[in-house]
């Protein structure tokens, strides 16, 4: 199902397709017209966009989003994110580089489809929901975007987009769904084939994925529109969403150069500094994934080899505190380095060659279990959802390594120690959804900032821009100030200051 990546094949759709810098204005470059390169060559390299590169990944995905929400710490201050620091260049990292690579050539497929009057075909399905899951990640992290307008440079020459309201972004993707839904349900076959790096042209694998961003979508707006977010996730759930783990959306990445590299992986080469965060270390005591997650560093903080069995030792994984840098580390502790503190898993997780998880089943059967307990839909039965969930959060990541299988044996006895609390629902089900979203950062801070779990404690590192709380988004960039004075200027005016700690639409304080 999941296809080997071919170099050569994206080696014609670069050279066609990231004829762009870093300016949003760089849409508008056509280096081809929409006709005159085959769909097999342009998709995978969209979805390739999509998973990220070393730079949006860095900064988007693992500088801010990761720190923000505790999964990861570090000591060094360009970390901006771990002491609510904003570093512009950073906060609009995602917009730089999604905007001029992944969005474009999403759009240049659409429009390519449409001018070939191939608007109700399945491949127009897939696009679709391939747009959704990309513009969503952009809506969640900015608030109000270029949305109805971005990519109109490219194809119509307008250079100067308007923000759509991200409560209008959210009607029209939920509708993008539902309509890519029905011709998936009509049936037909698609031409991608082995160029679909998802999932090989599978129409029934793509109906349940168009459901299940359907499903993430709804709960999104849970604090804004109960009632509509409802509506949408019971459609979603009838509908039919992911089932097993055989569903999950990602894709396999390869070593080698450029978009085919994944994104975290390229990080965790360039980088050795992060560390696993206390916060996280302390919830995965007890817990299989621990050393999955974690190992320790190569060597100790007195430079001394580290054997593999010392490096996955459970006893011996310990999180660093967010929000300090070196010198407040040795006040703190007396050490001088974070040798000692447990790292991302350099064994399974932060290859080059590791998967890149769009949404994954566990994701999905925590979001049912929420449904389940607040509204009763689902089945009704949250308790299940949430054993299905914490089931499927385990086992998947043997899609990391065949070395990092957890068993039935050992899954079993976590849920009989850690069983479904009906009284604490919404937090222990959000809570295990941030633990199943590690390094899928911008989707874990999204539903921490949607649900408020786990209850996180914030940092007040000395010259924060947030006043020692946690930032509620990331700002702008700075270029539209100027280049895109008026529509930036409507924006600000509608949804509020660009700051890290404005609010955007469906994260209503409660």
């Amino acid at each position: 199902m999941k296809n080997k990546i071919y170099t050569a094949l994206f080696l014609v759709s670069i050279l066609l397709l990231q004829s762009c810098d870093d300016n949003f204005e760089e849409i508008n470059i056509d280096p081809t017209t929409a006709a005159e390169v085959d769909l097999s060559y342009k998709f995978p390299s969209a979805v390739l966009y999509a998973s990220g590169q070393r730079y949006e990944s860095w900064r988007a995905n693992l500088i801010y989003s990761s720190t923000m929400v505790q999964h990861i710490a570090n000591t060094e201050t360009y970390w901006s994110g771990d002491k609510y620091l904003l570093n512009t260049a950073y906060a609009e990292a995602f917009w730089t580089s999604q905007y001029p690579q992944t969005i474009k050539a999403i759009e240049d497929m659409k429009a390519g489809l449409e001018q070939a009057g191939d608007s109700s075909s399945v491949d127009y399905a897939i696009v679709r929901t391939l747009r959704v899951f990309e513009y969503q990640k952009m809506t969640d992290l900015y608030g109000d975007v270029p949305y109805s307008e971005a990519g109109k440079a490219y194809i119509d020459g307008d250079m100067r987009p308007a923000y759509d309201p991200q409560e209008e972004i959210y009607a029209d993707m939920l509708n993008e769904l539902q309509e890519s839904v029905a011709i998936l349900e009509a049936g037909g076959t698609s031409s991608l084939g082995s160029a679909d790096i998802i999932y090989g042209g599978d129409i029934d694998l793509w109906r349940k994925w168009a459901n299940s961003l359907m499903l993430r979508l709804a709960m999104r707006m849970t604090k804004v529109d109960e009632a509509v977010a409802q509506e949408w996730a019971q459609r979603a759930i009838e509908g039919g969403v992911m089932e097993s783990n055989d569903d999950i959306a990602y894709v396999r990445h390869e070593e080698g150069n450029g978009i085919v590299q994944n994104g975290n992986g390229e990080t965790f080469t360039a980088d050795a500094t992060p560390r696993m965060s206390d916060t996280f270390i302390e919830f995965l005591q007890d817990d299989p994934r621990l050393t999955v997650y974690a190992s320790l560093p190569s060597t100790d903080s007195d430079d001394n080899a580290r054997t593999a069995e010392e490096r996955l030792d459970p006893d011996a994984q310990r999180g660093l505190p967010n929000g300090l840098d070196n010198s407040m580390l040795r006040d703190l502790t007396g050490e001088s380095n974070t040798q000692d503190y447990s790292e991302p898993n350099r064994f399974y997780m932060t290859s080059e060659a590791a998967p890149m998880f769009f949404q994954t089943y566990a994701e999905v059967e925590f979001m049912m279990a929420e449904a389940a307990y607040r509204w009763g839909i689902a089945g009704g039965d949250a308790e299940a959802h949430y054993n299905a969930g914490v089931r499927a959060a385990m086992n998947y990541l043997e899609l990391y390594s065949a070395d990092a299988v957890i068993s039935d044996a050992e899954i079993d006895d976590y849920l009989a120690a850690n069983p479904y609390d009906a009284a604490n629902a919404l937090e222990q089900i959000n809570t295990q959804y941030w633990a199943a979203t590690f390094l899928n950062e911008i989707e874990s801070y999204s539903n921490w900032r949607r649900s408020g779990y786990p209850a996180l404690t914030a940092v007040n590192y000395p010259g924060n821009v947030t006043n020692g709380t946690i930032p509620r988004r990331l700002t702008y960039m700075v270029s539209e100030q100027s280049t895109n004075a008026e529509n930036y200027n409507a924006a600000v005016q509608s949804q509020g200051p660009d700051l890290l700690t404005t609010r955007i639409w469906w994260d209503v304080e409660q």
